[in-house]
């Protein structure tokens, strides 16, 4: 983040709040042959997630059935990952996006390395938590049996969710930062463990410090020499790791654009991040995307998008005529 800037998502709870009432309208919406999709983007993507909760309860109490399950039943395609995808609880859907990326045929590799490389200590337990709640499996055993290599030992570091938090200190970062001029000179598998320890147990605070050494040291970018000496997953996830801890909002809006442009509108990437982002920093995401880009993120999914899919997608982004 920039020092001293405040970050800011896009969805607030509403104030006047009814969950009672909320439930009913969606009751009515999901009722008979064509369910009335604007009523559930205007209920769903303008409440809090802990509103969302209480609407469930509701829901729960009034018609004895449960919502998500309506929802998935009622809605399909994109548009129904959008609104069921909504009334998750956050860890939930981290651990729920995490479980799709690895079960069946192939991993989504990028799943776990935009999760895992961006989320807090505390987001990290809470998030394995409810792994093993959903889907009574170990979230740390699953990542292993289902990647490989220095990819997979940075991605068992950082869902130990052990990040040292707060201080920084100088003579340290000197020489983390040659370690890390080291790993990216000389490449043996003691250098790549080595470097993944650093950029996975060191504060964000030291690793900004150990940054600016590295780039004194070696008058190279960070992620510059990272894409240059390694490749494949496991520089991805170095990079993506690096990126957080420069600007978490600028991490993401590189993560929009590179789906919605370079991999022909990869829905489930925008969805996820549009989702697990909107309560956190999704307004200053979509500064970032208009001050590197060019166009604003409201601009590129209207174009990609349609339907009730891009109606949803632009209201999570809270975009205005401004925006387009």
């Amino acid at each position: 983040m920039f020092c001293g800037e405040y970050v800011q998502g896009t969805i607030f709870p509403a104030p006047n709040f009814n969950p009672v009432m909320d439930a009913q309208m969606l009751g009515g919406a999901l009722q008979g042959f064509d369910c009335n999709k604007d009523m559930l983007i205007d209920i769903l993507t303008q409440r809090s997630n802990g509103q969302r909760q209480m609407i469930a309860g509701a829901y729960q109490s009034m018609y004895g059935r449960d919502l998500i399950t309506d929802l998935k039943e009622q809605l399909s395609s994109h548009f129904k990952e959008v609104m069921v995808g909504l009334m998750y609880p956050p860890p939930s859907y981290d651990a729920h996006e995490l479980w799709h990326a690895m079960k069946g045929a192939g991993t989504d590799e990028n799943c776990l390395i935009e999760i895992l490389a961006s989320r807090t200590n505390g987001e990290i337990f809470q998030m394995k938590e409810a792994y093993c709640l959903q889907y009574s499996n170990n979230l740390q055993e699953d990542i292993y049996s289902e990647t490989s290599g220095h990819f997979r030992d940075t991605l068992m570091n950082l869902v130990q969710g052990t990040r040292e938090e707060g201080y920084a200190d100088p003579v340290m970062a000197a020489q983390d930062a040659m370690v890390l001029w080291e790993a990216c000179q000389q490449k043996t598998g003691e250098h790549k463990t080595m470097l993944q320890m650093i950029l996975c147990n060191k504060s964000y605070p030291q690793l900004w410090l150990v940054f600016q050494e590295f780039q004194n040291i070696s008058g190279q970018n960070i992620v510059d020499a990272i894409n240059d000496c390694y490749d494949g997953y496991f520089q991805e996830l170095l990079a993506a790791i690096v990126r957080c801890v420069q600007d978490k909002a600028t991490y993401f809006a590189y993560k929009l654009y590179r789906a919605i442009h370079d991999f022909g509108f990869h829905n489930k990437t925008v969805i996820r991040i549009l989702i697990a982002r909107s309560e956190i920093d999704l307004m200053t995401i979509r500064k970032r995307y208009k001050e590197r880009f060019g166009k604003s993120l409201f601009h590129d999914i209207k174009n990609f998008a349609s339907g009730h899919y891009e109606k949803a997608l632009l209201a999570i982004c809270a975009g205005d005529v401004e925006d387009y």
